[in-house]
């Protein structure tokens, strides 16, 4: 790191050396901390405008509180990379998401000053609050302080843990980041002053006092305590927040250190459930990032100085290729809703937003509520299409079951992000949808092996009547191109994409290419399976009988998968067979390419070989080996 260039940050290897800078030199080093987070995630790819937005906080944050003795909650990790340069990590953000490196995210194998990991929102209140009580169950004087954005404030999680929290006795102190006034457009120096009187000990020792003096007085006690609520709702924008049992502060600056510092310490003296309302800018400090915080939300590597750049046109990935069939239904059916829960950039609903606004529904980050809803609008007669990651499905799983599928509700899953997504590593793999959809009762689950069968899959899903999914990766895949008609596939049909001998290779949706690539070099056969329920018995079965090894391969969980389905046919069947079953381990793979994750797994073409090989020599056959030197078979 130049020392040159970054003369104050050079020096901050961990929080206590915040303490040796005078206060006005955190404004310099504030400038110096956004130039390096800039710098850094144009080279390596990232959360950036949520982490510009947080830079002041976090400096004050780790200059008032004992770190990490005082636990800090970050929300997501999107808003805390700040923090992992300040802690300890400043020469290794150029690992930031790499094999090996730093986490995108927040971890506590990462840092001790890592309190809480996680890669989806709005657990943060939870989180702290747990540990809070703990803190006063061992009388530590241990600070907790839970940092959520406005975003993360729309899901009831959030809610559920400010509602506990208010029921209990504990020292917590909840900051809302709100960098798009969600809740409240006051702000300015009327607030600030407000916020100054009502954290400062001249307001909180009159209210502690009065509470005293007026004990033996309930009646006069209710009256002044109505006068209070009435004089702050006037004023300020947290009743809801006040009536769940928190001393509620803000909004002020979040980009003004010298106020953040005075009322965190302020905060930091008082006791018991408080919540501060700071407003910032996400993207604050890099010109592109404040016009566009959105799109910079989360990015590639890309030049600092002109910008991200538009990608040249080419293949299209596969939430492109919902996007387009999203539209191209909507129009030929009136009936089609979308769904999506924050997610509208990310899952591919921006063009069907802008053509058919009165038919898209984003309700926040709650995917709970986002498939109760569209169970409720499928009642109605609607045909909703819920668009969503796989790793986030995970949070609705009971309503998928108790609300859509035990009602056969018809309603399509459009599940993006289906397995392993490199850079993001475990937060947000989609490895286990393949297991916990096939379980369920009256699901169709699907897995297109490229760009054109992921749009006739759509569109079988769409037409099927009842609930049914269609799980696709990250990016791209061979670049087949669709056809723009609304096509369907015949229901619970494989398709054997190439013909061999003695090994068959029954590869479901992203992982057919690899296994094509594998069979050419053992002349195998390889079955597009297409279908993970129903199953086609019929090929599994005539697999079986004709090839003395049978290889199933998935970008998903070992326990439970496609694989663990094909087996039980087999073992229904009663055929006697090799089988062996390649997918993800037991275990949680860390960040890296995609690439780097399934060589990892075994799950390229070269781990398929590998794979097969092992079985025995008797299962090989090259395509330039003539059958009669085989030793078995």
């Amino acid at each position: 790191m130049p020392q040159s260039l970054y003369p104050l940050l050079s020096r901050i290897n961990s929080p206590a050396d915040l303490h040796g800078l005078e206060e006005s030199e955190l404004l310099q080093l504030a400038t110096e901390l956004r130039e390096f987070l800039i710098e850094s995630v144009a080279s390596t790819g990232g959360h950036l405008s949520a982490g510009l937005g947080t830079v002041e906080l976090t400096i004050a944050l780790h200059r008032v509180f004992n770190t990490p003795e005082d636990r800090l909650v970050w929300d997501i990790g999107h808003q805390a990379y700040p923090h992992k340069i300040l802690t300890g990590r400043r020469d290794a953000m150029h690992s930031l998401r790499c094999q090996d490196g730093l986490s995108g995210f927040l971890s506590r194998s990462e840092s001790e000053y890592d309190s809480f990991g996680a890669g989806h929102s709005s657990t943060s209140i939870s989180a702290a609050l747990g540990m809070s009580v703990v803190a006063a169950m061992q009388d530590r004087g241990r600070q907790t302080v839970a940092i959520i954005g406005d975003g993360a404030m729309t899901a009831g999680m959030a809610y559920e843990a400010l509602n506990n929290a208010g029921d209990t006795d504990s020292d917590l102190l909840v900051i809302l980041n709100d960098n798009k006034m969600s809740i409240s457009r006051n702000r300015g120096a009327m607030h600030n002053y407000l916020a100054r009187i009502l954290s400062g000990p001249l307001y909180t020792g009159v209210r502690k006092r009065g509470k005293s003096i007026l004990h033996k007085s309930p009646r006069l006690s209710r009256y002044v305590r109505r006068w209070e609520e009435h004089m702050k709702g006037m004023f300020l924008p947290g009743t809801l927040f006040e009536e769940l049992g928190f001393n509620y502060i803000g909004p002020i600056d979040g980009h003004d250190i010298p106020l953040l510092l005075t009322t965190l310490r302020n905060l930091r003296d008082m006791k018991g459930r408080r919540f501060l309302h700071i407003v910032t800018q996400k993207g604050k400090g890099y010109q592109p990032a404040e016009q566009d915080p959105c799109n910079y939300h989360g990015v590639t590597p890309f030049n600092r100085a002109v910008g991200m750049q538009k990608k040249p046109a080419g293949t299209k990935t596969y939430t492109q290729i919902f996007s387009d069939w999203l539209c191209d239904m909507a129009a030929a059916d009136e009936r089609l809703a979308g769904i999506t829960p924050a997610m509208r950039e990310g899952s591919g609903l921006t063009a069907f937003a802008e053509k058919f606004p009165q038919r898209y529904f984003d309700v926040g980050i709650a995917e709970q509520h986002a498939l109760t809803f569209a169970a409720g609008m499928a009642c109605e007669g609607m045909k909703p299409v819920v668009a969503i990651y796989s790793t986030f499905l995970q949070r609705a799983y009971d309503q998928l079951i108790h609300d859509i599928a035990l009602q056969n509700l018809d309603v399509t899953f459009a599940i993006d992000r289906a397995g392993l997504v490199g850079a993001d590593g475990a937060t947000h793999a989609g490895v286990f949808d393949l297991s916990f959809l096939r379980c369920v009762p009256n699901m169709l689950v699907m897995a297109p092996a490229d760009e054109k069968e992921c749009r006739q899959m759509l569109t079988t899903a769409y037409q099927y009547a009842g609930p049914a999914a269609v799980r696709y990766p990250r990016g791209t895949g061979s670049g087949a191109i669709p056809n723009e008609t609304l096509d369907t596939l015949p229901i619970g049909k494989a398709e054997i994409c190439r013909q061999g001998r003695h090994v068959a290779i029954l590869a479901f949706g992203s992982r057919v290419a690899a296994a094509l690539e594998a069979a050419e070099e053992i002349d195998a056969t390889v079955v597009n399976m297409r279908f993970i329920k129903p199953l086609d018995t019929d090929m599994i079965t005539a697999m079986a009988r004709e090839h003395s090894l049978i290889v199933t391969v998935e970008e998903n969980v070992l326990q439970g998968g496609a694989g663990s389905a094909v087996n039980e046919v087999l073992l229904q069947q009663a055929v006697d067979n090799h089988i062996i079953n390649l997918a993800i381990p037991d275990t949680f793979i860390d960040h890296g390419s995609h690439e780097q994750q399934l060589t990892e797994c075994g799950l390229d073409a070269t781990g398929i070989l590998a794979a097969i090989s092992a079985a025995g020599s008797d299962h090989i056959l090259s395509p330039a080996q003539p059958e009669s030197n085989l030793t078995g078979g």
